[in-house]
């Protein structure tokens, strides 16, 4: 009786704050299968990757609404979809309004042998065109966890993007001979950049950029610096600004403890690797993120929005300084997993949810 009583309480307190903040949520599109990552389009349309491996569109109509266009993109090359392998993130090319290519990331092979795959395509607004893979994880790996693959430009035009540990051998996050448990850094056409940390060091993977990382699932850029989070395992989701050459200390530091609920480790820091600006314990299962500075909130600019799986929430994050404030939980009267949150050129937030039947939502402020 009381958990029951503390969550009526806790759901009222969440509307209040609601009709307090003065937001309304709208249904953009439905029916579409785990939606994963979307991205907006010159003209006022929206992109949208399904993890089971179709890329959509949602477009205006005659109306002027947006509508989801019935047929998937065309032109997608084969994607692992099982377990939780499939259709990962899409980014525009900072370039696109004249060259029309788009970055995709997504699981890539057989279940016995695959990797993260990241391709480069002109999108012509039917289909994909000139189809080039840029990235492809090394070694192949046997399991379907743990993929990452979030994917963030940054202010000197290169891509940085995330790799999980596979959830086989989770030490292979500290090992620089394989791409597991660690954040990429690559030119637009796959190239590696001279000025990598690793790129001198014969045993190590040059595209590495940061390693120690369990399974990164968000990724920001503020005011040209980094921010990534990752999920943890029974706690110990983190939240970190990124540095080229660091260490993030999965698994020799974490948080957390394993889903069997033994010790992973017992350092909760060392010496030299980096300590996380947020830890989430017990997990929230950070999942997209996003940097509003936007018009519409007013009292939401200036902070990063993290989506959470089993929260089922937005957790607005205000950051001052690069250091985070008082959190806020937003949203969770939806009750809904989200996966991915996108602050829109409109100055709405957008957000998708993870299920069979998922939804894009945007939240816009409510009628005076």
């Amino acid at each position: 009786m009381k958990y029951v009583l503390a969550l009526l309480v806790g759901v009222l307190a969440l509307l209040s704050s609601a009709q307090a903040t003065g937001y309304r949520i709208e249904t953009v599109a439905t029916g579409l299968v785990h939606p994963w990552s979307l991205a907006f389009l010159p003209g006022g349309a929206l992109l949208v990757t399904e993890r089971p491996g179709r890329l959509r569109l949602i477009e205006p109509g005659p109306d002027g609404r947006l509508q989801l266009r019935a047929e998937p993109v065309a032109g997608l090359p084969p994607v692992l979809a099982r377990g939780q392998a499939g259709l990962f993130d899409l980014l525009l090319d900072p370039d696109f309004s004249n060259n029309r290519r788009v970055l995709l990331s997504f699981a890539h092979g057989a279940p016995e042998a695959n990797h993260l795959r990241v391709i480069s395509a002109r999108f012509d607004g039917r289909q994909l065109q000139q189809v080039q893979a840029i990235f492809t994880s090394q070694p192949a790996k046997s399991d379907t966890q743990h993929y990452g693959g979030r994917m963030a430009w940054l202010p000197d035009g290169t891509l940085l993007f995330g790799m999980g540990d596979g959830n086989l051998e989770r030490t292979d996050a500290q090992r620089l001979h394989t791409h597991l448990g660690k954040l990429m850094r690559i030119r637009p056409d796959g190239s590696v950049p001279a000025d990598n940390p690793f790129v001198k060091r014969p045993e190590a993977r040059p595209e590495i950029y940061t390693l120690g990382h369990r399974n990164p699932q968000g990724m920001a850029v503020v005011d040209g610096l980094p921010f990534a989070h990752e999920h943890g395992a029974r706690g110990g989701d983190e939240l970190n600004r990124i540095q080229p050459g660091a260490n993030y200390g999965w698994p020799v530091t974490t948080g957390g403890v394993d889903y069997t609920y033994a010790r992973i480790t017992p350092y909760r820091s060392v010496p030299g690797m980096q300590a996380p600006l947020v830890e989430w314990t017990p997990s929230i299962a950070p999942a997209g993120m996003a940097w509003y500075d936007g018009a519409l909130f007013p009292g939401w600019r200036g902070s990063l929005l993290v989506s959470a799986l089993v929260e089922r929430s937005v957790r607005r994050v205000p950051m001052i300084n690069g250091l985070p404030g008082t959190q806020e939980l937003l949203f969770q009267e939806l009750g809904e997993r989200l996966r991915d949150v996108r602050a829109g050129p409109d100055g709405a937030i957008y957000l998708l949810t993870d299920s069979p039947e998922g939804r894009v939502l945007r939240v816009v402020p409510a009628a005076p």
